[in-house]
Formats: structure tokens, sequence, C-alpha cells
């Protein structure tokens, strides 16, 4: 979890410095805030790629732990048997 914070918090500090220069060189804020969104967004891909790998490997492994444990949180599960009753009602067999 340590990963995703530190990755969110380089990627917000980026975007606040850049939006913080731009402003004081009197930019409009919209216009400001579109380029630091690219720029910030271009540095966080060329730079960050560590960070972006540790948190990529975290998921996945996390995702693979839910997979082969059958663990899913309570959305999923609603949302699948939402989705079997409506096949049933229209005479399908659920799909697995």
């Amino acid at each position: 979890m340590k990963s995703w914070l530190t990755y969110l918090a380089l990627r917000i500090g980026v975007f606040a410095v850049i939006l913080a220069a731009l402003l004081l060189l009197q930019l409009d804020p919209l216009f400001a805030a579109l380029i630091a969104a690219v720029a910030s967004l271009a540095i966080s891909l060329i730079f960050f790629s560590k960070q972006r790998d540790v948190l990529s490997a975290q998921i996945y492994e996390r995702v693979q732990h839910r997979a082969k444990f059958g663990q899913q949180d309570a959305d999923s599960d609603l949302e699948n048997a939402a989705l079997d009753s409506a096949e049933v009602d229209k005479g399908e067999a659920p799909s697995k």
C-alpha cells in the first residue's frame, strides 16, 4: 500500500509544482491546469517508471491472490448475481 501512496504523492506533487509555477507566471488558471496536467503526465511516464512498476506488480499480486483463493468483494458478488438473474429472466443459461 505504501507504494501506491508514494506514486500518488509524486504525481500530485509534480502537478502542484508545475501548476504553481504557471500561475506565478500569471497564465489563465484553466490553461495552466491543462498544461500542468499534461506536463505532469509526461514527467511521470518518463521518470516514475520504477514506482509505477512496483505499484503494478502489487496490483497484479493482489488480483492473482484473490483469483486463487476465490476472494471477491461484495459488490462483485452482487453484480454477478444480478447478471445471472437477468440471464435467467431472458431464458438463457447463466454464463460462467
